[in-house]
């Protein structure tokens, strides 16, 4: 009995549902309202944030943080490994002085932990941290104040390649530095 009820329930809720075929109204009014000129208007952009000025000729030397960022490298990193081989040390000591320049002293990096699509999710979210954590060390070694990094593992959902070759791979096993005001 409660089968024929249920039964009978649902099939009047789906007669009841049905898809409509009347064409849906539109409104005549809308479609014939005209349309207003943009203006322009001039404007002057003056920023002084990521300036300096050159002491010695008086020239304006600006560095935008997409320029500073550009000049920071990425790191690389061993399969399953988040130790910095010598060669990596020496593009973070350059990324290190540069964010001790008077350009970069008042801006914080972020460093991105990223790894290749080998693992769990788990394990690549906590392998991309460990690698965002040796290179925040090694900047704080040379020099750089910890409160102006953050960290974030994005672990293998952030590819730059995806070929399922080892080059592409290698690739993919890496921190990025980005430039936060």
């Amino acid at each position: 009995m409660k089968s024929i009820v249920l039964s009978s329930v649902v099939t009047a809720l789906l007669v009841f549902s049905g898809c409509s075929s009347k064409e849906p109204a539109v409104d005549s009014k809308a479609q014939q309202a005209p349309v207003e000129e943009v203006k322009t208007v001039d404007t002057e952009t003056v920023s002084t944030e990521n300036s300096m000025v050159d002491s010695n000729t008086g020239n304006s030397a600006s560095m935008t943080m997409s320029e500073i960022e550009s000049k920071l490298p990425t790191v690389y990193f061993a399969f399953d490994k988040y130790d910095i081989t010598s060669e990596m040390q020496a593009k973070i000591d350059a990324a290190a002085e540069l964010g001790k320049s008077d350009e970069a002293k008042s801006l914080n990096v972020k460093l991105e932990g990223n790894c290749d699509e080998w693992g769990s999710d788990e394990y690549n979210f906590a392998l991309g941290l460990k690698r965002a954590e040796a290179v925040k060390k090694a900047l704080v070694a040379d020099g750089i104040d910890a409160s102006r990094i953050s960290m974030v593992s994005y672990g293998e959902s952030n590819p730059v390649c995806t070929e399922h070759t080892r080059e592409c791979w290698a690739k993919n096993r890496r921190v990025d530095f980005k430039i936060l005001p």
